[in-house]
């Protein structure tokens, strides 16, 4: 998720109360004397009293867990030193994101999206505070070529066009949310990056809207019934298994395509050797790797080790179909619940241009400890040994 300019904001509520990453906001009035208004979900982001060591003000990102009329409970994704009862809370006015586009393959993003070597390579190895780096790749061009003419009629989640992504097309689509249907009047073809237009449509009501390469997608919301409809009439159920090319699982334990599994097992029984093996040599597309409270080895490892071993299916690096979302033990633990939504999103993304999607999230335990520590902040009802009662559903 990418924070929007400080000019384009304005602090719109206020800091109430902090208790650790929980913090309680209440909305500002309007000028009209009524209560703001707070969405479950949205992206807020804090300022602490004092500056950054590099003196620059700190804009904390932050997810609204719970509306209570003009107050609602934030998750404060990184540390709250500093701030306190007053400070000033900007809200976004969007739900927590993350950057759909051209350029995801092969890149290591914390649990936010933020690219962790970008964030290194600019700020060092010490990560500061309210750290904003586009997930993306901004300056690249990237060729383009539209599969649509003008005069062409388009909806929600069609391709208009492919761009190169290592060994795969990256397809582009119409954002999953438009409704209604759209009438192509200008698209372009050849070199663009992420943020130039590359198609102008016109809506049943003659108003004119534009594409780029990238879009953006809530983490909490699944697609619209509407453009699952379109794939699927019916429930599938699985009929062939996923080659793990582990002859253990595929004869006794297969995974179905399109299916879920796990790996129980206690810490350091060897899960993660397990699923590292899977990630390399199963017969899919796309490997996205969710590191989830992992110890900081395990994932140094993973990230050096893949761009150095061969694809099976291509032939290339291994990291060229691969994307690993890195939320390490040392991190904060905030951050776990939506490094999991993360990476669930952009495998929809690739699931929905036609590829094989391998997710792997490890581990689910640590996970779901995180959910229990939001769990007594929030002084909600625990469930069996103090997690959410909502853990089953949640998995």
């Amino acid at each position: 998720m990418t924070a929007p300019s400080s000019a384009l904001l304005t602090a719109t509520a206020r800091v109430v109360s902090v208790q650790e990453g929980l913090v309680r906001i209440q909305a500002n009035p309007d000028a009209a004397g009524k209560p703001g208004q707070l969405v479950k979900n949205e992206a807020v982001f804090i300022l602490p009293t004092r500056p950054g060591p590099d003196g620059r003000q700190e804009r904390l990102k932050a997810e609204v867990l719970r509306v209570r009329g003009d107050t609602a409970d934030v998750q404060v994704y990184e540390s709250t030193d500093g701030v306190a009862v007053g400070v000033p809370v900007e809200q976004s006015g969007q739900l927590l994101s993350v950057e759909l586009g051209p350029g995801l393959l092969g890149q290591v993003f914390d649990g936010l999206q933020s690219p962790l070597p970008k964030v290194a390579a600019e700020f060092g190895t010490f990560l500061p505070r309210g750290a904003d780096v586009a997930p993306l790749d901004d300056q690249t061009k990237r060729s383009f070529t539209p599969t649509v003419k003008v005069g062409d009629t388009v909806t929600a989640g069609d391709s208009i066009g492919t761009v190169p992504e290592g060994h795969f097309n990256h397809k582009v689509k119409l954002p999953f949310n438009w409704s209604g249907d759209y009438k192509v009047v200008w698209v372009q073809e050849g070199a663009a990056n992420i943020r130039d237009i590359v198609a102008r449509l016109e809506d049943a009501q003659g108003g004119e809207h534009t594409l780029t390469l990238a879009q953006k997608w809530p983490v909490r919301r699944p697609l619209p019934e509407s453009i699952l409809k379109r794939a699927l009439s019916e429930r599938l159920y699985p009929t062939e298994p996923v080659l793990t090319s582990q002859r253990l699982i595929d004869t006794f334990f297969p995974v179905a395509r399109g299916g879920t599994a796990c790996i129980p097992g206690p810490f350091g029984a060897g899960k993660t050797v397990l699923q590292n093996l899977i990630a390399r040599n199963a017969k899919v597309d796309i490997v996205i790797v969710v590191a989830c409270g992992e110890r900081a080895g395990e994932v140094v490892e993973t990230i050096s080790e893949f761009p150095k071993m061969t694809d099976p299916t291509t032939g290339g690096s291994l990291m060229d179909r691969t994307i690993i979302i890195c939320n390490i033990s040392s991190m904060p633990v905030a951050a776990r619940e939506a490094s999991i939504f993360t990476g669930i999103t952009l495998g929809e993304c690739y699931r929905q241009m036609g590829y094989d999607v391998l997710l792997i999230a490890d581990s689910t335990s640590r996970w779901a400890q995180a959910m229990r520590e939001t769990l007594g902040k929030l002084e909600e009802i625990p469930g069996e040994e103090g997690f959410p009662a909502y853990l089953e559903s949640s998995i």
